[in-house]
């Protein structure tokens, strides 16, 4: 399944059910039991209609963790090297992943998550662009202010913590994983995107994605890294 392949079947294809339900029921019950995963804010996760989770990344088990907060498949962005094998794109694509090349924009992507957001679908974002760690969070991107503003759903900052070295090889370290999803963020519903206002419009998902990392433990950002005031969204 080659990348184009795997764009094609997310916007034109749902998650595998049973291939997701298959590995939803084992991950619930191994992050309960043996990561003592600690998760606040299922509420703030919608039951239907679309919505942008945008949350820091700190390891490939990410997208799983975020995705039980949710009792409806939550699709998300993956490295593009990961689709170079067929086996491995087809099981990510069956679980809602889709490929984005990373340190460029990638139009591709940004196409497909608005296609995703336009029937209703909940899309994961990292705005980091890719993995950060250890230490604070990395500055985002504006990727994520661009999808909101043109796309029109709202964003729900999460945060995450305890999941930076989970991975010993082909084994997973025993951590104590939380998760926090914090309140939807509203910008005035859909609407044309300039790269000064997709960057405004991150800055505040980022603020809000920072307070609730700080609230799990996490580093301050630097101070260079302070979140500017919004400007410019009704």
């Amino acid at each position: 399944m080659d990348q184009a392949a795997s764009h094609k079947r997310a916007r034109q294809r749902h998650t595998n059910r049973v291939v997701y339900w298959l590995a939803r029921m084992p991950l619930q019950f191994f992050l309960k039991f043996y990561f003592r995963a600690s998760r606040v804010g299922y509420e703030q996760i919608p039951a239907s209609g679309a919505a942008i989770i945008a949350s820091n990344h700190r390891s490939f088990f990410d997208p799983f963790v975020i995705g039980t907060m949710s009792r409806r498949p939550i699709y998300y962005v993956a490295k593009s090297e990961l689709f170079r094998n067929p086996v491995l794109a087809w099981l990510i694509s069956a679980l809602g992943g889709f490929p984005v090349q990373r340190g460029i924009g990638d139009r591709d992507a940004i196409h497909t998550a608005e296609e995703l957001l336009a029937r209703g679908e909940l899309v994961l974002i990292f705005p980091e662009g890719t993995r950060t760690r250890p230490g604070p969070l990395a500055k985002p991107r504006r990727g994520v202010g661009r999808l909101a503003l043109e796309s029109g759903a709202p964003v729900i900052p999460v945060a995450i913590i305890g999941t930076e070295d989970v991975r010993n090889g082909i084994l997973l370290r025993r951590r104590w994983v939380r998760v926090v999803a914090g309140k939807p963020l509203e910008f005035g519903g859909k609407q044309p995107s300039t790269p000064e206002l997709a960057e405004s419009v991150t800055a505040r998902v980022w603020q809000d994605v920072a307070e609730l990392w700080e609230s799990l433990g996490g580093a301050p950002a630097p101070q260079d890294l302070e979140q500017p005031e919004l400007a410019g969204v009704a």
